[in-house]
């Protein structure tokens, strides 16, 4: 270099390094707002961005297997499971409704889970909620929604998936996390997870190959 010649500020540098920081620190901050419910009960939208209504309430009707569910997706998911039993299938609700608590809980050991694999906390959160949801922002805590799994003593669990992805619709259930969705939903594909809606949004919502986040916003569209 040049004795005279002027030296390049790494003030630019500096600050980029700063503001790329500070976006990092509200992305991880953003507090999520209360989810809406003027649509009904059934099409309230949990996400990372849309927290449970501190007055959700719920009643729950127990399945033979300890899990339970909201009272009135009950009918119709045993309906579905009738039918896929009727077809040969062997499954069953593997995670129904959570408390807090428990969505914590699972939360916790997710990030240990990452942790004892050598990713430093930070690492670690980051990588746990993108399978397990933050407490508050869980569907899981609605009630209305089922992780299912295959006996595979009966059948594979991709029969299972397969039967449900074709027919669940029809009791009007949607698979919540498609593989083809996850920069929308901000979930990885969960092939299990399965989200009452109703028979009618989850006929448009299968038909048009949606998920609930664009079905809600082409919903409000047409409202506005």
């Amino acid at each position: 270099m040049r004795k005279h010649k002027r030296k390049r500020s790494i003030l630019p540098i500096v600050l980029g390094i700063v503001l790329c920081s500070v976006t990092v620190v509200c992305m991880e901050q953003i507090v999520p707002k209360d989810a809406d419910v003027s649509m009904g009960w059934n099409l309230i939208l949990v996400n990372r961005k849309h927290s449970i209504p501190d007055d959700w309430e719920v009643e729950l009707t127990e399945l033979t297997n300890g899990e339970k569910v909201d009272s009135r997706i009950y009918p119709k998911l045993q309906e579905m499971f009738n039918d896929a039993r009727a077809s040969g299938l062997g499954l069953f609700v593997a995670d129904g409704y959570r408390t807090e608590s428990e969505q914590r809980e699972i939360l916790d050991e997710k990030i240990r889970e990452y942790e004892n694999d050598g990713h430093s906390r930070y690492e670690a959160k980051k990588l746990a909620k993108q399978w397990v949801a933050v407490p508050g922002t869980s569907e899981h805590q609605l009630g209305i929604s089922v992780d299912i799994n295959a006996d595979t003593s009966i059948s594979s669990g991709e029969t299972v998936y397969k039967w449900l992805a074709e027919n669940s619709y029809k009791y009007g259930f949607i698979n919540r996390y498609p593989a083809d969705k996850t920069e929308i939903t901000g979930t990885i594909y969960e092939p299990w997870h399965y989200r009452y809606v109703g028979e009618q949004a989850a006929m448009e919502i299968y038909s048009q190959g949606l998920c609930l986040e664009e079905y809600l916003e082409q919903i409000s569209k047409y409202k506005n």
